[in-house]
């Protein structure tokens, strides 16, 4: 039994490129990184965001604005070569102190870490304030709590601290050698990290000067 146009309609996916218009106003309009499923939760039953999301990297490949990824979701950002047409200088309110920037470096080497393994890493305590301000700034969070005595809660570094430092993983923080070689970092071994070590990552940003 055959419907009409009006009825099909009702269950037929919109072709693929009017789903490529949906996928791109969803992306131009939010003001964080959306998932394939958040996208396809707003979309008519039937489409394939994935698809669309796909044509859409392709059509903005050159372009002044590309579509990347960002952890496990997706967003509009300007084209690397003309970040420099972004830039204004500021005045910073608020730096990093050296145990928060250290705390930071090593969440995101060695995540998911303990309060107590950072502290291990680290030599000295770590402050609640500490915590309390990477949490507030949303670069890091709660993670899962290891199953060993006490069940102590793990961090991770965020979707959030990812997007700000231009990461699409924590896989794709530079190494030692690319810091050093950029005069990021001091010849002191980084906490925590083996200087033999070729695969231990970081972070540039995170060793600018306090």
């Amino acid at each position: 039994m055959t419907g009409t146009p009006q009825e099909k309609s009702l269950f037929e996916a919109p072709p693929i490129a009017e789903q490529e218009r949906m996928v791109e106003a969803i992306l131009f309009a939010a003001p964080e990184p959306v998932t394939l499923r958040e996208m396809e939760a707003r979309m008519p039953h039937g489409c394939d965001a994935a698809e669309a999301l796909a044509y859409l990297r392709r059509r903005y490949e050159g372009r002044g604005v590309h579509v990347v990824r960002v952890g496990d979701a997706w967003a509009f950002r300007t084209a690397p070569d003309l970040g420099f047409l972004m830039q204004k200088e500021t005045v910073e309110q608020k730096k990093l102190s050296r145990a928060a920037i250290e705390t930071l470096a090593i969440v995101a080497y060695h995540q998911p870490v303990t309060r107590a393994e950072i502290e291990e890493i680290r030599g000295v305590a770590v402050s609640r304030g500490t915590i309390d301000q990477l949490l507030e700034l949303d670069w890091i969070r709660f993670g899962r709590r290891r199953m060993s005595p006490g069940r102590p809660v793990t961090f991770v570094v965020t979707e959030t601290f990812l997007d700000h430092f231009g990461l699409e993983s924590a896989r794709d923080l530079p190494g030692l050698k690319e810091l050093r070689a950029a005069g990021l970092l001091d010849s002191r071994p980084m906490p925590g990290t083996d200087e033999e070590d070729e695969e231990i990552t970081g972070q540039t940003e995170l060793f600018e000067e306090e």
